[in-house]
């Protein structure tokens, strides 16, 4: 929670300052000379990156932490397995043969992003930073994967509940053409039987 907090403090503190620097930028391109408008574009592109960069960053923890959230509600959020010096600090060995366990996980279901979760979690811990995020970035494409196909299938089951009435319905006509059909030659029939015979 602290971590939250911290991230959301530093993100408004660089809005603010972005803002600050771009308001700069403007002012030196409303001199309107070569030398100032050249410099208030290059004060104005500065902004416009970082804050692309803070959204992708800040996009990033919101898919992870409801990955996170999702795993915790299905029971598969990984234990603390992880051994501790007396400094606190995590065993590098511990570290690397819990890592050697989540790659095999992840070799046997690659497309799982659970196991790709775990993954990252692991990389994480074994300071790996780079590799923890491109793993989780992966966990993340592969969960919209998921949810994409999920909602994909309600989509396709109508269709089939139509074919089927309009199968049932057809069936149906079919009954009924033949009912009629029979009742009319059983009338046919009736009509014959009561009819006076002529010499």
């Amino acid at each position: 929670m602290r971590a939250k907090i911290t991230y959301f403090v530093l993100a408004a503190v660089l809005v603010v300052y972005f803002a600050l620097v771009g308001s700069r930028g403007v002012l030196l391109i409303q001199q309107g000379t070569a030398i100032t408008v050249t410099f208030g574009v290059a004060v104005l592109v500065l902004p416009l990156i970082g804050i692309w960069f803070l959204w992708q960053n800040t996009r990033f923890a919101l898919s992870a932490g409801r990955l996170a959230r999702e795993l915790d509600a299905e029971g598969g959020l990984p234990r603390d397995e992880l051994e501790r010096t007396p400094s606190g600090r995590i065993d590098r060995a511990s570290a690397d043969a819990v890592f050697a366990r989540r790659q095999a996980e992840t070799e046997e279901r690659p497309e799982d992003w659970r196991s790709w979760f775990r993954l990252a979690v692991a990389y994480h811990d074994a300071r790996d930073t780079p590799r923890a995020r491109k793993a989780m970035r992966h966990a993340i494409t592969l969960h919209r994967r998921e949810e994409t196909s999920r909602a994909a299938r309600p989509a396709a089951e109508p269709a089939t509940g139509d074919r089927e009435t309009s199968g049932d319905r057809e069936t149906s006509g079919d009954r009924e053409k033949t009912s009629g059909a029979q009742a009319a030659s059983e009338s046919r029939e009736t009509d014959g039987e009561g009819a006076p015979q002529t010499r």
